[in-house]
């Protein structure tokens, strides 16, 4: 028995130390490589090699500052709206009883059955009809609807797990049902919410497809297509472009960082109610 257990705890310590080099050694790979030049890269791409080049932060912040801060403003516009408007479908699904809830429910989830990737040339012809092309609209109406389906299925399995007499004592004060939405529910399911916010967040944030089907502008591209201008055809700058891409895990980084105990408070609020 002793020896049973024994193995099993190797083999699952063996998967974790597996994945935590799969996860340590590109990053580290990424740091060291954002510190050559063209020539050091050139000889030995993936060891230290002396000096550092610390100017090639400073290279890649001039070009990515404007990039950087067009991600902030749409990651966090679309997190705003997916978890709202996530949050306000899943109260309907979770506290009203209607004709047809259920099949209703199981349909729209069944649309995460779908692969993205199905939904590209239908989702483009409707932004192109719509005449939102080249245009945040165009990025963010569609984020917000792709991610209403994983909003919905995890804050409805939060709100039905809420005791129905909390939000009866505030409708037998008089409150309305949007008021009871938005003053009982919400604040019960900051976790939740939370957790939803930067699964968006993520999303958006690591986003190339879309937006490189849909802007032409290079003043409204996101991080993740600004860093491309590192490359072109026959020429990459593999320092800038590293440090491009380590300047952008900061924001994600101290993200995580504050709001790592609601995250984790959420994933625990999660387990069995999902």
């Amino acid at each position: 028995m002793k020896r049973t257990r024994l193995i099993g705890d190797l083999g699952r310590h063996t998967v974790l130390v597996v994945v935590l080099f799969l996860m340590i050694v590109p990053t580290l790979l990424m740091l060291v490589i954002s510190v050559k030049d063209t020539s050091q890269y050139a000889v030995n791409p993936y060891g230290l090699t002396f000096p550092f080049h610390w100017e090639n932060y400073a290279t890649a912040f001039r070009v990515m500052w404007r990039y950087l801060l067009n991600s902030i403003v749409l990651s966090a516009v679309t997190a705003v709206l997916v978890t709202f408007i996530g949050a306000l479908s899943a109260y309907v699904f979770a506290r009203f009883d209607f004709p047809g809830r259920k099949t209703l429910f199981y349909a729209f989830i069944g649309l995460i059955m779908i692969p993205s990737v199905l939904t590209l040339i239908p989702q483009f012809e409707v932004v192109r009809d719509l005449k939102l092309l080249n245009s945040w609209w165009a990025l963010v109406l569609p984020w917000v609807a792709l991610g209403q389906v994983t909003a919905v299925f995890l804050i409805r399995a939060f709100f039905e797990s809420l005791p129905s007499e909390v939000f009866e004592a505030a409708r037998l004060d008089g409150a309305g049902e949007f008021r009871v939405f938005l003053t009982m529910a919400v604040p019960m399911s900051k976790p939740i919410l939370a957790v939803v916010a930067l699964f968006n967040v993520l999303g958006t944030w690591n986003d190339v497809i879309w937006p490189l089907v849909t802007l032409n502008d290079k003043g409204l591209f996101p991080l993740a297509l600004g860093l491309l201008r590192f490359r072109d055809s026959y020429y990459t700058a593999w320092g800038p472009l590293m440090a491009g891409y380590a300047i952008a895990a900061i924001p994600l980084l101290l993200l995580f960082i504050f709001a790592n105990r609601t995250f984790v408070e959420g994933a625990v609020a999660m387990k069995g109610r999902v």
